[in-house]
């Protein structure tokens, strides 16, 4: 068996490549947590997860307090064990983020540390239904950019030939959100998908009075609309609409999307790798999804992401928001509209060492 010898954790701050806003906050850099773990057989997986501005140095406490000392003399093929051995040690701050993100890091490290041995990409160790994913572009649709340059960026969009494209909501005034609908739907016609995001902005009834105003623009979904942890009225606005509703970026456990699933409360499941804890629990939300025949649309991370939905048979999009870009030394493969998951073993990101060394803050 490959046993753990060894492993470490570090902090890296990573520029935002672009301003980003949404209704009710700005991306003001990403805190990456790096895991790296080494098995007595030379190999070494490389995992990590993210914050966007903060709560990095708590992650990270949590990693070089509690969680890595319990790795050494761990057998790593045993990835099941290993995460519910870290879980339970952690119970009195689960359910959370802090203990999610965490957790993600050692659990990509060791998704990598299996694919690598297997000599195998990631979406085939994960599953393998297939390589190329549909893609859809979110950076052209942050709340700060004008009309002009949210239709301006859609029309790049469908020029890059790809198949949607989501635009950001929340604003003062209901008929700015519409205005600027209607033009990005003007400016692509009917074939393109169009989704809006609302980051948690609303109220109940706000959201059911939105979804009313967005109806004639036939969306693709509605994304969290409401706070994460109002499931009633996210089963609510679900029944009053036809629009699809999305959540799951804000989601830190499979009991959440198991209770959103079984309400009727998400048509569009957007579990996040980093956020519900690894590869492990995140291959769970998307099998138990496919149970209620739900699509599974990842946030974020899409040089991650791409290979995750490419594993199962419910991966319905990839969100095109590239931020790796400064710390790697390839980028995630696109054609005709869709990502390619990469076909070298383990998590297929190939890091660039000196960039991230030079941005360790921790």
């Amino acid at each position: 068996m490959p046993t753990i010898t060894h492993a470490r954790a570090s902090l890296v701050d990573l520029e935002v490549e672009t301003v980003r806003t949404d209704a009710v906050q700005s991306f003001v850099k990403q805190e990456t947590i790096f895991v790296e773990i080494t098995t007595d057989d030379g190999l070494v997986g490389t995992g990590y997860s993210y914050t966007i501005g903060t709560g990095g140095r708590a992650v990270l406490s949590m990693l070089r307090d509690h969680l890595l000392p319990l790795l050494p003399g761990q057998d790593a093929e045993r990835i099941e064990s290993v995460w519910m051995t870290l879980f339970a040690s952690t119970r009195a701050t689960t359910t959370g983020a802090i203990t999610s993100l965490a957790l993600a890091a050692v659990d990509t490290a060791l998704w990598d540390l299996k694919a690598l041995r297997a000599d195998a990409p990631l979406w085939k160790t994960a599953g393998g239904f297939r390589r190329e994913v549909p893609l859809y572009d979110t950076e052209g649709g942050w709340l700060h950019l004008s009309v002009d340059e949210l239709v301006a960026g859609a029309r790049r969009s469908v020029d890059e030939g790809w198949g949607g494209l989501k635009i950001k909501v929340g604003s003062p005034r209901i008929a700015d959100d519409v205005e600027r609908l209607r033009a990005v739907r003007d400016a692509v016609g009917d074939r393109v998908d169009v989704m809006v995001d609302a980051n948690q902005s609303m109220t109940g009834a706000e959201a059911v009075r939105r979804a009313r105003a967005f109806e004639s623009l036939d969306l693709a979904w509605f994304e969290e609309p409401l706070p994460a942890d109002d499931i009633a009225g996210h089963a609510a606005l679900a029944r009053s609409t036809s629009i699809p509703v999305a959540v799951g970026e804000s989601m830190y456990s499979i009991a959440q999307f198991r209770e959103y699933l079984q309400r009727g409360a998400a048509g569009i499941v957007q579990v996040d790798v980093a956020r519900i804890g690894g590869i492990t629990p995140w291959l769970k939300v998307a099998h138990l999804a496919e149970a209620f025949n739900v699509s599974v649309c990842p946030h974020f991370l899409m040089e991650l992401h791409v290979s995750l939905a490419a594993a199962v048979p419910n991966g319905r999009w990839v969100e095109h928001i590239p931020q790796l870009r400064a710390i790697t030394r390839t980028e995630m493969e696109i054609v005709d509209g869709h990502a390619l998951a990469p076909q070298r073993p383990g998590l297929g990101i190939e890091w660039d060492r000196d960039a991230i060394d030079a941005r360790v803050v921790a």
